[in-house]
């Protein structure tokens, strides 16, 4: 038999130490960084959307987030916001994003993250990480943010020089006009009714006959019966894309090569002075006018082929000059190269515009540790009186998990060695020679015994118990075999006892007395659970009525009695108690335990020492049986 023990009080120190560590590692898991204190849970709820349903999805999907002083607080992020970060909801990947504004003054922010998925009836969750003050500037590029479907994207944040696309195309444009703030997002372009802006020439705007496109801004015409060119494209052929408004009726009109041209259907009038989500989109059937996501008017036919030049807020004329150009603003421009679905369209409009149900903001959450939290507060406003209290409660508790370690595993080796000995006890069947023979060291293996088995029975009480009582034995067969040699007789007398009664009560009393000392050795140290089951609350009691006398003086000092300035102490000073009841409350369970398992050590002793005298008082008339324990 092989004890399966720990061999030190270390051990079990060490695997207590490992998994407060493995619970720890796991809890910081859960934190996508530990070098960003702070976060907030983003949830992208697309039960607006009436018009994603099905099994549709929307993929790379650009999302406005908004920050205001109301729902985040701005100093506790970098000055230019560059310690943001987006991390997807399994809190281990990062998104894409780009910051159009951030203001630490007026605390407004406007922030682009792409978000690879969003399905009917699936909400998303993000989190935003900050407060990293050694954070590097993301190595995120706008253009990340959009995918390659996005040919062109403006957000007009320039001012007085042409805008800039961000989309990894760079299309810029090669002419401006004037840029302020106010728009719906952020920056706007103003459009004055005399000029328009001209766009790059490029391969990626030549379109071909049949092909997918989307045309889409934010548009606030100036009045309400405004005319004028939205976006156009046309070339020298005569083929011709606009989109606009006209007596503040959105329309498209296309024409042909040699300028035959059509019309959308009708549509409602536009109110002045208010934003809408304006978007024409083509594709291989016909072209659709939406407004805030909503289908307004129909062309029942395709884009024609296009190469030349396209203008924003009129068209460029090949004098240069702009003609049915626009009055009002516009803000977050884009053209794409495929037909974009009712529902991204809807979800446009609806989380750039002024009443965004999309994006859902949660509270504000700080990564626990010791200075940060309410914990941090309290260990903050400790005094020297209270950190006194809480150090000797730390030692105290440190010790009575110590003597609880040592114990469980000494009791635990004990009630091992000691069952190992009963059962060779009882296969021994009264034997006692052959009993003690077969726990010598080195002897040959008997009763099931091998040599690490003896060694295991060396901690066994129960085994020095019977070794005294041997000895006991010995001792008196030796005197009686002396007196035998020494009146002559040849050989021992059978019909006379050589053991008296006196004799096996003394024999009794010094395994009693063995009993004793074992009882104590399994007891030595209880005294230090007891002690700190008892004095534990009291010393905390002590440190809390410190502190509040402290708090309660220097409110009397300070004549002004402030709830927010004493509550820190207070709740200071209410820590030295709980230091002191979770030095009591493991030792308190750990000593009833404890306690327990050596009675039932207490109790095996107390037994086999009943089972050994009797057993000896049964033999002691066997001169046969004991004089055989003379022999070895």
């Amino acid at each position: 038999m092989k004890p399966d023990t720990p061999d030190t009080p270390r051990t079990w120190l060490r695997a207590m130490a490992a998994f407060v560590a493995l619970l720890v590692a796991g809890q910081a898991s859960a934190w996508w960084k530990s070098e960003w204190p702070y976060r907030k849970q983003i949830t992208l709820d697309p039960a607006s959307l009436v018009q994603l349903a099905g099994e549709e999805e929307l993929k790379n999907v650009p999302v406005l987030v908004r920050l205001h002083e109301g729902v985040f607080h701005f100093p506790d992020a970098k000055p230019d916001g560059s310690d943001l970060r987006f991390v997807s909801g399994d809190d281990k990947t990062p998104l894409n994003f780009h910051i159009e504004r951030f203001d630490p003054v007026f605390n407004m922010a406007q922030i682009w993250v792409q978000v690879p998925v969003i399905a009917a009836g699936k909400p998303v969750q993000v989190w935003m990480y900050y407060g990293n003050p050694d954070a590097p500037s993301p190595e995120e590029s706008p253009a990340m943010t959009y995918d390659n479907t996005h040919l062109l994207v403006y957000h007009f944040g320039e001012r007085g020089k042409p805008a800039q696309d961000i989309s990894i195309n760079r299309l810029h444009a090669t002419s401006s006009v004037l840029s302020a703030d106010g728009g719906m997002v952020g920056a706007l372009a103003r459009f004055d009714g005399v000029s328009a802006m001209q766009l790059p020439s490029s391969p990626l705007l030549t379109f071909l006959p049949t092909q997918p496109l989307t045309v889409s801004a934010w548009v606030k015409p100036a009045t309400a019966q405004a005319t004028g060119v939205i976006y156009a494209q046309r070339d020298a052929s005569g083929a011709e894309f606009v989109f606009g408004l006209n007596a503040g009726v959105p329309y498209v009109s296309v024409a042909d090569v040699g300028g035959v041209s059509q019309t959308s259907s009708p549509a409602d009038a536009l109110t002045g002075g208010k934003w809408f989500r304006m978007a024409a989109v083509a594709d291989a059937t016909h072209i659709r006018v939406f407004v805030d996501g909503n289908q307004v008017a129909t062309l029942e036919r395709t884009l024609p082929a296009l190469s030349g030049a396209a203008s924003l807020g009129g068209v460029v004329q090949a004098d240069g000059k702009a003609a049915k150009t626009f009055t009002g603003d516009v803000d977050e421009f884009s053209i794409s190269n495929v037909a974009r679905s009712p529902a991204w369209l809807a979800l446009e409009a609806g989380n750039q515009g002024s009443t965004d149900t999309f994006v859902v903001l949660g509270d504000d959450e700080q990564q626990s540790s010791m200075s940060t939290g309410y914990m941090g507060v309290i260990l903050g406003s400790l005094t020297i009186d209270g950190w006194i209290v809480i150090v000797l409660c730390g030692l105290m508790m440190v010790l009575s998990w110590y003597v609880m370690a040592a114990k469980g595993m000494q009791i635990a080796r004990t009630g091992k060695a000691n069952q190992a000995f009963l059962a060779a006890y009882a296969a021994a069947g009264g034997d006692l020679s052959r009993l003690h023979r077969a726990l010598v060291p080195g002897a040959k293996a008997d009763l099931g015994l091998d040599d690490e088995a003896i060694k295991l029975l060396a901690e066994s009480p129960v085994v020095r118990m019977f070794n005294t009582g041997i000895h006991e034995l010995q001792q008196r067969i030796e005197r009686e075999e002396t007196a035998r040699q020494r009146s002559g007789a040849e050989a021992p007398d059978a019909s006379r006892p050589l053991l008296t009664e006196q004799s096996i009560e003394a024999i009794r009393a010094s395994l009693n007395a063995v009993f004793v000392r074992e009882q104590q050795m399994l007891s030595k140290r209880m005294v230090l659970l007891t002690i700190a089951i008892s004095g534990g609350p009291f010393l905390g009691l002590l440190g809390t009525v410190v502190g509040v006398m402290i708090t309660f003086a220097a409110v009397a000092a300070a004549g002004d009695v402030n709830v927010n300035a004493i509550a820190p102490g207070i709740a200071a000073a209410l820590a030295a108690t709980v230091a002191g009841l979770g030095v009591a409350i493991p030792a308190l369970f750990g000593y009833n335990y404890l306690i327990t398992r050596i009675k039932e050590c207490a109790v095996e002793m107390q037994v086999f020492v009943d089972v050994f005298v009797t057993r000896i008082a049964e033999s002691y008339n066997d001169p046969q049986a004991l004089h055989a324990l003379a022999d070895e």
